[in-house]
This record gives structure tokens, C-alpha cells and sequence, in this order.
């Protein structure tokens, strides 16, 4: 296939590009750079440096390219931001998607596959309780309600032009060149804090001194392997959520890692910051029913160490 990678310079994307080459497809990559690095792209897939504002700039790219299929990773994927600065999120978010969308349709792409959240759509889960996908969302953020506009979009543009869409709804990935920013990004800082010596920052799920927020911790292989699926066609839902069912806390999270890179972890405990969910967790039967057991904690989190340690040399 031709895949085309929006977002192919940022933490996830780039990890898509490397497999689908691995796998034998013709790749571009598509990224403005504004937090992607041109380096993370692999010099064996075409690249645009293109914003997903330009509509013209978009169909230009698809014009020349001419994918088959689209692995739509591209986002502004800051919570905080979004409360700043909605408009700006909306555009691209909700406006570059419908951009996409329209190029798509106008050059015979076969399959659209957009990276929603599930980390922040379906709002405060219930402790000991799991998000399905038939659980109704509850976005709480403009971050989220624009995952959730851009979804129905593909709903819309699936039902009128035939589209074949998926989203998957990510939890909070983590692995190999994670940003320290977004909605998962304690993974990195931890991991940086750590190699460096510095104390560990945990901010209380509710009462300071506790263990920290719930959170569903999936692997960037495993995100990588649900696109690809995705991609041909091996997911036949319109959408999935993507994680392990299984939660951690922030403190479990500290201490994996201060394992993983032989170091002592000192914290210092916060109060819980306005807007923290407390518990999010997804089901995700669906997604391994269908691609097989995720990567154990652990082990993600021992990879992403080594990552990690290998870069501050």
C-alpha cells in the first residue's frame, strides 16, 4: 500500500512510518514541525513539511503522493493548551481532520484511519470501572471535545462518500522518543528526571501524599500494531479503543522506572492540579481479541528506560 502518516515527525508517527517501511509499504510522512523532529522520520519515506491548517498545501501533498491509505496522527495534543487556547486546537484538530478528509475523498483513498483518545473522551471513569467503546463520552477539555467533533466527522464522511474510517481511541501511550509533553508524557519526564538525579514530581489523585492519578499505560508497539491493523482493514470496528484494561498509578510508575534504570527514586509529593482526571482506564477486549495481549508494564516501561539512557550518553 501507499500509507501517508500525518504527525510522521512526533513520538507515534514516527514509529508508524518505521514499521510500515519494515513491512514493505511505500510511505510519506507528513509533519510541520512544530513539536515533530525531522530526524525521527526514516530517509526511506517521502516527507512534507506541511501544516494541516493549508488546505491547499494538504490536497497538494495528496495530489503528488497519491496514498491509498492515511495513518492521521497529526494533532495538537496538549490538554492545557486546548483550555488556552480553543481556537487554535479546533483548527487543527477539527479543521486539519476535515481537511484530510476532503483530500482523501477527492483522490480515492480507501481508508482513513484518525488517532482519537480515549485517555481524555470518555471523562471521569469510576474506579474499578473500565471505559468501553459503548460507554458515552464525556469530553471534559476542548482537547477532547475535538477528538470527539473530528470522529463524527469520519461517521459523516463514512456514511456520504464511502469512506472506509476507524478511529482508535489511544490510552496514555508511552515508549521511544516520547515528548514530555501531552497527556502521557510523565513517562519521559520521570525517565529524564531519573538519569539525571533530579526528585520526581507526583501530583496527588486526591489527597496529597496518595499514589497518584489511575491511568491505562499502553506501549507504542502496540499503538503501532492497532494502526497498522487498522490500516488493512483487520479491524472491522468504526471504533476501538487501544490500551491494556489494566490501571497504574503515577507512584507505580516512579518506581518501575527507577528499577529499570537502577536509580533511587525520590519524590516529592503535590497537591492534585485542576482538571486531573483521577481514574482513567479503557476496556480493551475489543483490541486484543483482535491483536493479542499488549505489552506488559513492565517490560514497556524497561524499553523506554534503556531508550532513555541510551540518549543521555
Amino acid at each position: 500500500m501507499r500509507i501517508l502518516v500525518t504527525g510522521a515527525a512526533g513520538f507515534i508517527g514516527s514509529h508508524i512510518v518505521d514499521a510500515a517501511l519494515a513491512a514493505g509499504h511505500d510511505v510519506a510522512g507528513l509533519d510541520d514541525l512544530s513539536t515533530g523532529r525531522r530526524e525521527n522520520v526514516a530517509d526511506a519515506a517521502a516527507f512534507f513539511a506541511v501544516d494541516i491548517r493549508g488546505r491547499e498545501a494538504v490536497q497538494e501533498v495528496f495530489r503528488e503522493f497519491r496514498p491509498d491509505v492515511i495513518s492521521h496522527q497529526a494533532a495538537q495534543a496538549s490538554v492545557s493548551v486546548s483550555v488556552r487556547e480553543a481556537a487554535r486546537d479546533a483548527e487543527i484538530n477539527v479543521l486539519g481532520t476535515i481537511h484530510l478528509l476532503d483530500a482523501a475523498r477527492e483522490t480515492g483513498v480507501s481508508r482513513f484511519v484518525f488517532a482519537s483518545t480515549g485517555g481524555a473522551i470518555y471523562g471521569e471513569v469510576p474506579a474499578g470501572q473500565k471505559a468501553s467503546e459503548d460507554t458515552t463520552p464525556q469530553p471534559l477539555s476542548p482537547y477532547a471535545c475535538a477528538k470527539f467533533a473530528a470522529e463524527q466527522y469520519l461517521r459523516a464522511y463514512q456514511a456520504e462518500h464511502g469512506l472506509s474510517t476507524c478511529a482508535l481511541r489511544y490510552a496514555n501511550v508511552y515508549g521511544p522518543r516520547q515528548d514530555p509533553h501531552g497527556e502521557a508524557g510523565v513517562v519521559a519526564i520521570f525517565a529524564r528526571r531519573l538519569i539525571a538525579g533530579q526528585p520526581l514530581t507526583l501530583f496527588a489523585r486526591r489527597t496529597k501524599d496518595d499514589d497518584g492519578c489511575v491511568r491505562d499505560y499502553v506501549y507504542v508497539d502496540d499503538v503501532v500494531k492497532a494502526n497498522l491493523a487498522a490500516l488493512n482493514g483487520e479491524v472491522d470496528l468504526a471504533v476501538m479503543n487501544v490500551g491494556t484494561g489494566i490501571g497504574s498509578t503515577t507512584l507505580q510508575i516512579a518506581n518501575l522506572l527507577a528499577k529499570s534504570l537502577d536509580a533511587k527514586a525520590e519524590i516529592l509529593f503535590e497537591q492534585r492540579r485542576p482538571g486531573d482526571l483521577e481514574c482513567s482506564v479503557l476496556d480493551a477486549s475489543a483490541c486484543a481479541a483482535r491483536l493479542g495481549t499488549p505489552t506488559p508494564l513492565a517490560d514497556g516501561l524497561a524499553a523506554t528506560a534503556k531508550w532513555f539512557a541510551a540518549q543521555a550518553l
